[in-house]
This record gives C-alpha cells, sequence and structure tokens, in this order.
C-alpha cells in the first residue's frame, strides 16, 4: 500500500492546521532562506491563486497538515520518485 508519510503528490491542496488558506504542494525538501539547516518536507503556494512569487511560498513539515484536500497526479513516475525520496529522507533522518 502506497504511503503519504511526508511525500504527498505534486499538485496536492492541503489545510495547515490553524490556517484558514489552502495550500499546493509545489516541491520537497526545503529550508529557508535565512540560512536556517533545518529541512523542511514541502513547499507549497497558495490555493487557488497558484505560484506568484517566492514571499508568497511556504514551506511546512508532513505533521502540520491538518486536512488533505485533493491529492495530485499519482502514476507510475510519480511512485518511483516518491519512493526514492523517502530513501533520501530516512538516510538523512538515520532510519536506514
Amino acid at each position: 500500500m502506497y504511503s503519504y508519510d511526508k511525500v504527498l503528490p505534486i499538485g496536492s491542496v492541503v489545510l495547515l492546521k490553524n490556517a484558514n488558506k489552502r495550500l499546493m504542494i509545489i516541491g520537497y525538501q526545503r529550508k529557508k532562506a535565512d540560512g536556517d539547516d533545518k529541512i523542511y518536507d514541502y513547499c507549497g503556494c497558495l490555493y487557488p491563486e497558484g505560484y506568484t512569487s517566492p514571499k508568497d511560498t511556504a514551506i511546512f513539515d508532513h505533521e502540520q497538515i491538518e486536512r488533505i484536500i485533493s491529492i495530485g497526479l499519482q502514476n507510475a513516475a510519480q511512485i518511483e520518485f516518491s519512493e526514492k525520496l523517502k530513501g533520501i529522507i530516512a538516510q538523512r533522518e538515520g532510519k536506514q
């Protein structure tokens, strides 16, 4: 069975805890521009507005998601990519 732990497909729309606006996932494994070394699970843009500028994007962790509104495209390429990304995350977190 496919797990969405830290790897929702690009295009998925989520609502974060204590948030009013939905976000669409547009990328993975991002750091803040301020030099902080923490790597966040996702980056996203406002939904339905879409990407408008770097200042209007958010970075967040899977645990911050309150609700998954819609799941992005899933096909063989996406599933293969997600499995590779899960392996990279597990190595970085020392779980493998």
